[in-house]
């Protein structure tokens, strides 16, 4: 039975360093979302429509690799809690690990706008993510993406059992790991 571990936020609010930080702690596979969008961008452009079905054609093939072998997963994502067909993904995910006797653990993060375009810019993230390099792309990119999606939940929004939200604008990647161990006991 394998596990995911979904860790939701806006771009630059710190999906990907968190959840590096939790991988360490108890050694679940992670693939951020980025992995999958660095390769369809490389082979097919930004953003093209080749690009998006690789992109989720990767995702999926990993997702039903990690149930079939139950490998627990970790998984970063961005999402537009606008956009009906995001939250229905989100659910065909908890039901692709919790119909085997997996558990399905939903971590939204948020911080402040100041904070993200900070991290916009660190090097860890320009060095993993090669999409991210063209910084003014990507400050814009925020802006446009702020504009045109919700990119954190209503409160009472969702209602998944294992949810956990985090402001984490002042807190370190190894407080909020801590923080989602804790809730979900994970060890």
């Amino acid at each position: 039975m394998a596990n995911i571990i979904i860790v939701s936020g806006p771009q630059a609010v710190g999906k990907m360093t968190v959840a590096e930080n939790l991988k360490e702690k108890i050694g679940y596979a992670l693939m951020v979302n980025h992995d999958s969008i660095e390769v369809s961008n490389k082979i097919f452009g930004r953003k093209t429509e080749a690009q998006k079905e690789l992109k989720a054609l990767i995702r999926k093939d990993v997702f039903d690799l990690a149930v079939k072998h139950n490998l627990n997963l970790i998984f970063t994502v961005v999402v537009a809690y606008d956009l009906l067909e995001e939250i229905e993904y989100l659910n065909e995910l908890k039901e692709k690990f919790e119909s085997p006797g997996g558990k399905f653990y939903y971590v939204e993060l948020e911080a402040d706008l100041e904070t993200r375009l900070e991290r916009n810019l660190t090097p860890h993230r320009l060095e993993q993510k090669p999409s991210k390099r063209d910084t003014e792309w990507t400050v814009q990119d925020i802006y446009k993406t702020m504009e045109k999606h919700r990119l954190n939940s209503n409160d009472g929004e969702i209602t998944f059992e294992n949810y956990l939200r985090i402001n984490n604008t002042n807190l370190s990647p190894d407080e909020v790991s801590n923080m989602i161990i804790e809730r979900f006991e994970l060890l």
